[in-house]
Parts: structure tokens; C-alpha cells; sequence
């Protein structure tokens, strides 16, 4: 059976649409519906069934769900070896990482990276969607949150400063933050040190902006809404910003780099995660 087939067949089970599936895989929606028919057309089965809900599996195609997955992994494990086996430090490289992370702290190393090996590209993919380096999401990610995953080799790779932010001009805040309005990762990252950090040393204060983006915290910080823990390197590099009370920060994070490690002969990657330790590893 072709692989091919299999993918669409995976995608349709997973999205549960025809229009995910197809965005999964970066085709057209009625590619992904042909795909499907021939498919199971040449098997003889009806592998989905239309519902209110979306396309559900049938009993056929629960049968060979768990082969169809275990012939991704083994195409994947193929995909990444081949990939790890490249011989020149050029192509994609395909880096995870939040957005304020590749701005102010990663550029320097991309900028190196691109002189002393032109040939390899970059491609940041800044968010903090959580990336399945086993299915090649992306070659490397750098994150806050240990690995935990099976197969990822990864270290930590520095641990940085956090910092209470306002906009120049901004009141100094009263010592229990009445009046004062809190500038915080949204609800799904609550659990965040920094966020427990600010509420409790300003516990009359409000939450007036939430967003899961650093970098769009420091912009409102800066239009004055109110104050915002930030990364030093990024709250440093703002002018429209001062840092409150250096003698008293808020707890650190460490930074940690992993990726697969069937990827890890692979030049371009090694190229990264060297300059990204020598550079940042003593930060």
C-alpha cells in the first residue's frame, strides 16, 4: 500500500475533516477527497463515515489505524535518518522557538550561523506550540519546558534574568499595587512562576492584559497599561520601558534546546546547537 495514501488516511483520522486533513498536509481539499476515494476504492472499504460531527472511523478503518501509524513511524524514522545524513551544512533548517526568544536573544547566533554557513536557512517558527520533533514539526526547539519526549537528545542551555517592567514616566507602583493594572501570560500559561510572582507581590492589583506573547506584553507595558514581567533581554533592549526594583526580581527560567536524536549528525542542526551553546550557554 502506497505511503502517500496512508498520510491522507492519518490526516482524515486525526482532523476529523477533509479541509483539516488538507491543511495538515498542504493540499488542496478536493486532492485530499480524491485521494480518499481511490484509496478506498482500490482497497474495496469505506474507512470513514460522513457524520453531524465530521468523518468518523469505521470499523475497517480502525482495523488498520495502529498499522497505518506504524508505517508513518517508520517512514519518518527513514525521513529523519536521511535527513541526519546530509553531508554539506546547507538546506532548511526548521527552528522552534516563543517570538521574543528568536528576536533578542537567538538573532545574534541566526546572524553567525548565516555568515559562517550561508548556505543553510533558517526557518524560525515562533510560537509556543509545543513541537513534535519526532514527526519533524521542526529540526530543534528551544523552550522553557524540559523534554520529556523519548528519542530527543537535549540540554539546558542557559538560564536567563526576568525583570518588573514599566513605561518611562509610569507612578511608581503602591506597595500592596492598589490602582495598579498587571500585564500577565494568558490563562493557559496561569501557572507560570512569574505570574504567581506578580500577584502576590502586588495583591490588590488587577489583570488588565493577558496575551501568551512577550513581546506584545512589553508593547502594551510600554503604552503605559501597566506593569509587565518581562525577559531581561527583552526589557532591556526597549527604551519606552525602565525596570522596577533590580534588587528584588522575579524567578528566572531556564532555557533548554532539544531535537531527535536521529537528526543529530545531521550538519546544519550541529552547526546551530554548537554556536547556540558557545554563545549563549554562558549567559
Amino acid at each position: 500500500m502506497d505511503w502517500s495514501d496512508m498520510r491522507v488516511f492519518l490526516a482524515i483520522a486525526r482532523s476529523g475533516s477533509l479541509g483539516g486533513a488538507a491543511k495538515q498536509l498542504g493540499i488542496s481539499h478536493p486532492t485530499v477527497g480524491r485521494r480518499l476515494q481511490v484509496l478506498e476504492k482500490g482497497c474495496g472499504q469505506v474507512f470513514f463515515l460522513r457524520t453531524a460531527q465530521g468523518l468518523v472511523l469505521t470499523d475497517s478503518g480502525e482495523k488498520i489505524l495502529n498499522l497505518a501509524q506504524e508505517m508513518e513511524h517508520s517512514a519518518l524514522a527513514i525521513e529523519r535518518r536521511l535527513a541526519g545524513d546530509s553531508a554539506q551544512p546547507e538546506g532548511l533548517l526548521r527552528i522552534s522557538s516563543a517570538d521574543w526568544f528568536a528576536c533578542y536573544v537567538l538573532a545574534p547566533v541566526l546572524s553567525e550561523l548565516a555568515t559562517r554557513y550561508p548556505l543553510i536557512v533558517p526557518e524560525v517558527i515562533a510560537g509556543h506550540r509545543l513541537f513534535d520533533l519526532s514527526r519533524r514539526d521542526a529540526d530543534i526547539a528551544f523552550r522553557i519546558v524540559p523534554f520529556t519526549e523519548p528519542d530527543i537528545v537535549h540540554r539546558k542551555l542557559t538560564t536567563l534574568s526576568y525583570g518588573l517592567y514599566s513605561a518611562i514616566g509610569f507612578p511608581a507602583p503602591k506597595p500592596q499595587g492598589e490602582g495598579l493594572g498587571l500585564i500577565t501570560m494568558n490563562i493557559a500559561q496561569a501557572h507560570y512562576p512569574d505570574v504567581h510572582w506578580l500577584q502576590q507581590r502586588y495583591p490588590l492589583a488587577r489583570t488588565v492584559f493577558t496575551s501568551s506573547s512577550r513581546t506584545v506584553q512589553a508593547q502594551m507595558c510600554a503604552q503605559g497599561l501597566g506593569v509587565a514581567v518581562l525577559p531581561r533581554p527583552l526589557g532591556d533592549q526597549l527604551t519606552a520601558l525602565k525596570l522596577i526594583d533590580p534588587d528584588e526580581p522575579p524567578p528566572g527560567r531556564d532555557i533548554w534546546m532539544g531535537y531527535h536524536q536521529d537528526m543529530r549528525q545531521m550538519d546544519r542542526l550541529r552547526a546551530l546547537a554548537d554556536l547556540a551553546s558557545n554563545m549563549l550557554g554562558s549567559q
